[in-house]
């Protein structure tokens, strides 16, 4: 990709519309809450936001000036009973403590991300829904998003998160909400009837495999119709051959893709993706997640969000193993999990409503009044209650809580336009044919020379 001569037109390159650069992380169905009208994906995102008479301007959260009007809030979870509910609760708990009405604007999640730049360069809503970590910065430093430093320190949010909500610049565009692990999902009432137990190593995993295989299941659910689930498929390869560091440095274009390290981790996906259900490109993870379900097949590696494919009366019989050790020199203890929250836009309507919504969004009453909803989640807040969370997910809370390194996923942890022109079609080219790694790996390092300049 030649360097673009301005700005605009560089962004212009990001996301083309047939690519879903997005992580969906929750899935949810297309569509708009509330009126449960179906609409089209440009229509949508440019719907988002805008002057309709409520909103009332302000000088900045710093200015002492108490918040009046309408806040704009842009959602990348339309659809399904559970983020309704989670939304329903916060915008209601903050009108209740601040009097100011929040007006939504709910998009499914590919949708939202296709059209992120379009969004952000166009009529914005005050605050939208978004990643930490390398994707905000990337926005944030071409002034997409709008400073919120102010609005920090957020009281039960600690060092580790405001460090993931913070830009190049030393300054805050983010505020963490909740995060969730990536690992391997199963039924465990499955696993006892047929007495298997969690690998810890490559070789268990590949036993296992073996074993279910002539059990008549999948070894492990996949679908990656969407481009982005096999990006945790890498990311956990590449820590567990070649540790966090040279992840995150190749995440940042620090480290070549046509390397040994690189192609080794190639290789060793080669020899798991018989293991892997077939026909990957054609399914989405939901019909993937829907395979665990009924038991046809046996695990499946993906994000938290996965058990909420079960019917809620079976979600008790979920469980969670992370992905074995391959090296004993580097372990098993880095993972994905991706932190999610909230930003500014960069020119907000109404932006002293913003920076106290966003307040609001950090703090422990936020929280709680979600859990109490029935939406319990891993909050970044530490004095949030946790009693609501189930089982499993206080298991998924003290998982994270123990891993040395945590990654924020590919297409968060790197720049936008790599994940989504590059990273998306390379990957789903691999599971089509995954014998050319040479060809893949020098294709993957001339496209990022050209990006990362």
């Amino acid at each position: 990709m030649p360097k673009p001569k301005s700005e605009a037109h560089y962004l212009a390159t990001l996301t083309p519309p047939s690519v879903a650069a997005g992580v969906g992380r929750r899935g949810f169905l297309k569509g708009a809450l509330g009126t449960g009208a179906v609409l089209s994906m440009p229509a949508l995102l440019s719907a988002c936001g805008g002057d309709d008479g409520t909103s009332t301007g302000g000088s900045g959260g710093g200015s002492g000036n108490k918040p009046t009007g309408t806040v704009s809030f842009g959602s990348n979870e339309a659809g399904g009973d559970d983020p309704q509910k989670r939304r329903d609760a916060l915008t209601a708990a903050y009108k209740k403590s601040s009097g100011l009405t929040v007006k939504t604007n709910a998009v499914d999640h590919n949708t939202f991300q296709e059209n992120i730049n379009n969004y952000l360069q166009g009529n914005a809503d005050d605050v939208f829904s978004w990643f930490a970590g390398y994707r905000m910065q990337f926005f944030a430093e071409r002034g997409l998003i709008g400073d919120i430093s102010d609005v920090w320190p957020l009281d039960g949010i600690n060092d580790a998160f405001k460090k993931a909500s913070t830009g190049s610049d030393g300054k805050q565009y983010f505020v963490p909400d909740s995060n969730y692990p990536w690992a391997f999902f199963y039924r465990k009432s499955l696993w006892e009837e047929r007495g298997y137990t969690a690998p810890t190593t490559l070789d268990e995993l590949n036993a296992l495999s073996a074993q279910m295989k002539k059990d008549g299941l999948n070894p492990i659910a996949f679908g990656d119709k969407d481009g982005w689930p096999a990006m945790g498929t890498f990311d956990i390869l590449n820590m567990r051959i070649n540790g966090y560091d040279f992840h995150v440095n190749l995440m940042a274009g620090k480290e070549a893709w046509d390397s040994a390290e690189v192609k080794n981790v190639f290789d060793t996906w080669k020899g798991l993706l018989p293991d892997h259900q077939p026909d990957a490109l054609g399914r989405t993870w939901q019909e993937a997640a829907q395979s665990v379900v009924a038991n046809e097949s046996g695990s499946y590696f993906l994000g938290l969000f996965m058990y909420e494919q079960f019917p809620e009366d079976e979600r008790d019989d979920v469980d969670f193993f992370t992905f074995p050790e391959i090296d004993p020199n580097i372990g098993a203890d880095a993972i994905d999990a991706p932190i999610d929250g909230f930003c500014m836009s960069a020119d907000p309507d109404n932006e002293e409503g913003a920076k106290d919504f966003l307040k609001f969004i950090g703090s422990v009453e936020a929280a709680d009044a979600q859990s109490v909803a029935g939406y319990p989640a891993i909050w970044a807040n530490s004095g949030a209650d946790l009693s609501a969370l189930n089982p499993l997910q206080q298991k998924a809370a003290e998982f994270i809580g123990q891993q040395k390194s945590i990654a924020q996923f590919l297409d968060r942890d790197t720049r936008p336009d790599f994940a989504s022109t590059v990273m998306i079609p390379a990957l789903q080219d691999f599971i089509k044919n995954p014998d050319d790694i040479d060809g893949l790996t020098s294709s993957l390092e001339k496209q990022k020379k050209s990006i990362f300049v």
